[in-house]
């Protein structure tokens, strides 16, 4: 039995649940450009040891890694709506504890927030694949793509709270976390009016389809994952050392919230045609091009740090990975079947921020201990994409070249 509907009723059910989980990326979606803006630089001010600066972010995709199972197995028995109000109480609660952290001047306490915050995170990742679950076939590379393009308003609306909030108490970001707080808990509301049906349970007599190992033994899924990891990952590694890098610098924390707006501005805007480009020109040339504008961030960032290089630097970085990511989930979403949706979710979403949060920790050493200047841990963080680049293009090779038949 298959979740997705191919008549016209059904797409409609399909686009008002696109249009509620574009609302949920716009309000809810704001607290990740929020926390990746000050994360770094408030364990910056926590940290005893500045290659720990960064450990708060990482904490927060580790927190989704491990989230990103349970996650998947609540939406698999219970629904998207029991998930997606999991992950907004869990991320109001990083809220109060990040918050308490800062009030006490605690670094343990504050990471163990961003822990926390970590399976908000991992529930914010599986609105793309809810946008396919009620979507037609024809219909599903849209609703993904529409599904992500509702983060262009998470891209203003974020840092402009950062920018209203960050300085309002004596303790810096403590009102940023405060607003993180308000976010999920109004956020949360939309979630009522989704209406996607829960997935059937399994009978005795359908089959249970493949193990989490035989699908990833399956080319198109594992190539998918591989290319997913890469772009995220070699995203995350570079947009979390971009404030310390502004800052470090000579720039203030107000211009680095622009570029990290302009990166995920172009994280997001590309989305409302990133679908049509894959529906017109095929999911492996979308992914290509966003793996070959990865590769063109890197070597802008490598040619200075003045400030126009950042901004270009990062919004090639954001539309590479718009390309890479939103093609390597439309890959994988049509390469496997309902009932291995849970199973095979949850496994890519395990292994892709698995690959993030290791990005994530590396980039804190790169940036602040693999040299003597913030240029030096500028250069080391946009030098690492090269050789997981060279992987995930040569991945995509291969599966282009390898016979249609096998």
């Amino acid at each position: 039995m298959t979740m997705n509907i191919t008549t016209p009723t059904g797409d409609q059910v399909a686009k008002k649940n696109v249009a509620i989980l574009v609302l949920a990326q716009a309000i809810l979606g704001s607290q990740m450009p929020m926390i990746f803006i000050i994360g770094g630089l408030a364990g910056q001010s926590l940290a005893s040891n500045p290659c720990f600066a960064t450990l708060p972010i990482s904490l927060i995709v580790a927190g989704s890694m491990m989230a990103a199972t349970p996650i998947s197995a609540i939406m698999q028995r219970w629904g998207r709506r029991a998930g997606f109000f999991t992950g907004a109480a869990f991320g109001a609660l990083g809220g109060v504890i990040g918050a308490y952290g800062l009030y006490l001047g605690s670094f343990p306490v504050f990471l163990l927030g961003s822990l926390l915050t970590g399976v908000y995170m991992s529930a914010h990742g599986f609105y793309r694949f809810a946008a396919a679950d009620t979507a037609s076939e024809s219909f599903r590379p849209k609703a993904i793509s529409y599904v992500m393009a509702g983060g262009l308003l998470s891209a203003i609306i974020g840092p402009q709270i950062v920018k209203a909030t960050s300085q309002v108490f004596v303790i810096p970001f403590l009102g940023t976390y405060m607003a993180v707080i308000a976010v999920n808990v109004i956020g949360s509301g939309l979630f009522l009016f989704l209406d996607i049906p829960k997935p059937p349970a399994p009978r005795a007599d359908v089959p249970k389809g493949r193990s989490r190992l035989e699908l990833l033994k399956t080319p198109t899924i594992a190539v998918a994952v591989i290319c997913a990891m890469v772009s995220y990952a070699l995203m995350n590694l570079v947009m979390t050392s971009t404030p310390l890098a502004v800052v470090g610098c000579g720039f203030t924390e107000s211009t680095a919230a622009d570029v990290v707006t302009s990166h995920v501005l172009a994280m997001y805007v590309p989305s409302f045609f990133t679908g049509h480009l894959i529906a017109r020109f095929g999911v492996h040339k979308v992914v290509a091009a966003g793996l070959l504008t990865l590769t063109a961030a890197g070597v802008v960032a490598l040619q200075g740090v003045e400030l126009e290089n950042f901004f270009v630097a990062l919004v090639l970085l954001g539309l590479g990975w718009n390309f890479g990511f939103i093609g390597a989930t439309t890959m994988l979403a049509g390469a496997h079947d309902a009932s291995e949706r849970g199973r095979m979710q949850g496994l890519n979403d395990l292994l892709v921020f698995g690959g993030v949060t290791m990005a994530s920790l590396a980039s804190g050493g790169l940036m602040n201990c693999s040299g003597g200047n913030p240029v030096e841990g500028w250069n080391a963080v946009n030098m690492a994409m090269a050789p997981f680049l060279v992987l995930a293009g040569g991945a995509l090779l291969w599966l282009a070249l390898r016979p249609k038949t096998a």
